[in-house]
């Protein structure tokens, strides 16, 4: 099928953008990459009269270091991303997320604006968004907000942004010492959404650095919405580092009290929370002990 009959605009600005959006209302829509857009237009499963691309807006797009953080340009793709030496030293998790999302052709015109927009339940940024603390970044005739990536997820393929609302940016904590990540995740092949995955970042105390003072859990495939395991994460906080324990206990309870978990085709409801509590305890071994020796 082909999508139905558009109007395509590329605005200069995101002043330019956000003003088109004001003007068209529900019509319009913003496109970036596309690579999850143009196959939802192509299937009719949604259809806008307006198509707005942000792609050509010079400064939605690169990757800056901003007072301890790094902040990436909402247009900046999945490819600059992964070839980027400064994310690989300065927030690794994402960069080790790369190379899992679809094929090399989707990571050329993929952003990570459109990726974290889109919201979808078993993408990896969103994931990586959560585990990383990250802080997002949008635009509308009100001026410039900031919404935490805890807050910005709301459901299936929605999230916090507001209707007449240009998603710009994205920033990223800076990894530390005693810093450790791991992302795992598991595809029926290589390039399919995953069936279930993990994204955790930790962080062993100052003094002795045997204790586990943070961590975070993103999981993804595994609810409607990309996912923060509070419950796990806490079970972590405070637990010896060099516990072989720990990483099965925190895999087990980071799928204990999952609602909505996805039940179909790829693997039932049960299957996937098998297979996601195996990737947690997998990434939370992963991510300590690079914590422990770097």
């Amino acid at each position: 099928m082909k999508p139905a009959r558009f109007e395509y605009h590329a605005p200069s600005s995101a002043e330019e953008a956000v003003g088109l959006l004001t003007e068209l209302g529900d019509s319009a829509k913003v496109i970036a990459g596309g690579q999850s857009l143009v196959p939802v237009l192509a299937m009719r499963l949604a259809v806008f009269g307006h198509l707005i691309d942000i792609r050509r807006i010079g400064n939605l797009r690169g990757i800056e270091e901003r007072d301890g953080s790094v902040w990436i340009g909402a247009a900046t793709t999945e490819a600059e991303i992964g070839r980027s030496e400064r994310l690989a030293a300065r927030v690794p998790l994402l960069t080790r997320a790369t190379p899992l999302i679809g094929h090399f052709q989707i990571r050329n015109r993929g952003t990570i604006g459109g990726s974290l927009a889109h919201a979808d339940a078993a993408a990896e940024y969103p994931a990586v968004a959560l585990a990383l603390d990250a802080t997002i970044t949008a635009r509308s005739p009100r001026g410039q907000r900031t919404i935490p990536a805890t807050e910005f997820f709301t459901g299936i393929w929605s999230t916090a942004l507001e209707p007449d609302e240009v998603l710009t940016g994205v920033e990223f904590p800076v990894s530390g010492r005693r810093q450790g990540f791991a992302i795992e995740e598991f595809a029926r092949r290589a390039g399919d959404f995953a069936v279930a995955g993990a994204a955790v970042a930790v962080e062993l105390d100052r003094d002795g650095g045997t204790v586990i003072s943070r961590c975070a859990i993103g999981l993804f495939g595994l609810g409607a919405t990309p996912l923060r395991s509070v419950s796990a994460e806490t079970a972590a906080v405070g637990a010896s580092a060099r516990s072989p324990v720990t990483a099965k206990d925190v895999g087990e309870a980071a799928v204990a009290d999952l609602e909505s978990v996805p039940s179909d085709g790829h693997g039932s409801a049960a299957y996937r929370k098998r297979v996601g509590a195996a990737l947690v305890a997998t990434a939370i071994g992963r991510a300590i002990e690079e914590a422990r020796h770097g």
